[in-house]
C-alpha cells in the first residue's frame, strides 16, 4: 500500500518548467490525499499556466502512478493570483491584485502594441486581465483592441470597463472624439488618468496593464509614485536613440520603488516577406546588451513584422489574429515570464495586518 511520503517522494521529481523547481518543496502540492490505490492532489500555481495543464498534468500522473501500488491518480491543477507587494506607502487598490507598467521612456518603438498582445496573452493563459490606456494625449488601446463605444456609469459617479477579447478595458479614448487634441498641461492629464483608474469598477483583476504614456516627465513620475505597481516592463528597439530613453524609464521605477520585471526588444530584426533576407534595420542586440549591463531580464526580442502592424490596426492583434503564430508565441512567452516573476515577488501582507488607531486620554 502507497503512503503519502512515497507519493510525495515521486512528485519531488517532476519540476515546474517555467521555475525549475520542484512542487513539493514550494508548497504547491495541496489536498494530497493516499487511500490505497487511490491518490488525489492539487497543484496550486501562482501564475496562470491553461495552455501547459495538460502536459503537467500528465508528467505528475505518470510520477504517482509509479509509486508502488498506485492504480489511479486524480489530480486539479488551478491557478490563485495574488497580490504582491508594491511600492512603500502605496495602498492597493480594490479588485487589482496586480498593476503593471509597461514604458518605454519614448513613442514609436510599439509600446502599445507589446501592451495589448501581453494582456491578450495572460487572458488566454485563463488570468482576469483589465488594460488602462494611460497615455492621455494619443490613446491607441481603444483602436488595437477594437473597442468604440462610450463606457457607462450606473450610479454617476464611476464607470464600467469596456470589454474585447476578454478584457477590460478603459481609455481617455472612449470619452472623447477622435479628431480632438486633448490641451491639458501635466497636473489636469495626471488627474485624468487616475480618474480613469480608481472610478473605473475593475472586475476583480488579477493583472491591470497600464499602457504608459511616453517619456519621464511630470505625468509618468506622479503615475510610478502613486500607482500601486507591481513591476514594470521596459520596451524597446535595439537602436540607441531608443535606448537613451529606455534607461531613463529604468532610472525612473528605480528611484520611486518599482521592480523592474524585464526587458522586451521591439522591432529587433526584419524578414522579407518575398525573399526571407533578415536584417536589422534597427541595429542589432542593443536591448540585449542593456539588459546583460544592467542585470535586467530580457524577456524576448519581437520581428519588425507588416501583419503585426495590420492586426494591430484593425482591432484584432497578433495574440487573436494568429495565435499560433510565431510572433504570438513570443508575445505569450513574454507575459509567461512577466507572470512568473510577479508571481515570485513577495506578496503583500498589508490586509492581515489591524488598523491601529492612537487617542489621547482625556
Amino acid at each position: 500500500m502507497a503512503t503519502q511520503e512515497q507519493v510525495l517522494a515521486a512528485l519531488a521529481a517532476v519540476k515546474d518548467p517555467n521555475t525549475g523547481k520542484d512542487f513539493v518543496s514550494t508548497k504547491a502540492v495541496k489536498q494530497l490525499q493516499v487511500d490505497g490505490g487511490e491518490v488525489s492532489f492539487e497543484i496550486e500555481l501562482g501564475y496562470p499556466a491553461r495552455s501547459q495543464v495538460p502536459e503537467l498534468r500528465r508528467a505528475l500522473v505518470a510520477a504517482a502512478r509509479g509509486v508502488p501500488g498506485v492504480d489511479n491518480v486524480s489530480v486539479n491543477i488551478v491557478t490563485r493570483v495574488i497580490p504582491h507587494a508594491v511600492q512603500r506607502g502605496v495602498a492597493l487598490m480594490p479588485n487589482v491584485k496586480n498593476i503593471i507598467a509597461v514604458a518605454s521612456g519614448k513613442g514609436g518603438v510599439g509600446k502599445s502594441t507589446t501592451t495589448a498582445n501581453l494582456a491578450l496573452a495572460l487572458a488566454a493563459e485563463g488570468a482576469r486581465v483589465g488594460v488602462l490606456d494611460a497615455d492621455i494625449y494619443g490613446p491607441s488601446q481603444p483602436t488595437m483592441l477594437g473597442i468604440a463605444r462610450r463606457p457607462e456609469s450606473e450610479d454617476g459617479k464611476t464607470m464600467e470597463p469596456l470589454e474585447n477579447h476578454g478584457l477590460q478595458v478603459m481609455s481617455i479614448g472612449f470619452l472623447v472624439d477622435p479628431d480632438d487634441a486633448m490641451i491639458w498641461r501635466g497636473p489636469m492629464a495626471t488627474q485624468a488618468l487616475e480618474q480613469l483608474l480608481r472610478q473605473t469598477n475593475w472586475q476583480e483583476l488579477d493583472y491591470l496593464l497600464v499602457d504608459m504614456p511616453p517619456g519621464t516627465g511630470d505625468i509618468q513620475l506622479t503615475l510610478s509614485q502613486r500607482v500601486p505597481m507591481t513591476g514594470a516592463v521596459i520596451v524597446t528597439t535595439p537602436q540607441d536613440i531608443a535606448l537613451i530613453d529606455a534607461r531613463k524609464a529604468v532610472t525612473m521605477f528605480e528611484k520611486v520603488g518599482v521592480p523592474i520585471l524585464g526587458l522586451v526588444e521591439n522591432m529587433a530584426v526584419h524578414v522579407c516577406s518575398n525573399c526571407g533576407h533578415a536584417e536589422h534595420i534597427f541595429g542589432e542586440g542593443g536591448g540585449r546588451r542593456y539588459a546583460q549591463e544592467r542585470g535586467i531580464d530580457y524577456l524576448g526580442a519581437l520581428p519588425l513584422d507588416i501583419r503585426i502592424r495590420q492586426q494591430a490596426d484593425s482591432g484584432q492583434p497578433t495574440v487573436v489574429a494568429d495565435p499560433d503564430g510565431e510572433a504570438a508565441g513570443i508575445y505569450k512567452s513574454v507575459a509567461r515570464q512577466v507572470a512568473i516573476k510577479v508571481a515570485a515577488r513577495a506578496k503583500d501582507f498589508s490586509a492581515k495586518f489591524p488598523t491601529i488607531t492612537v487617542s489621547k486620554n482625556t
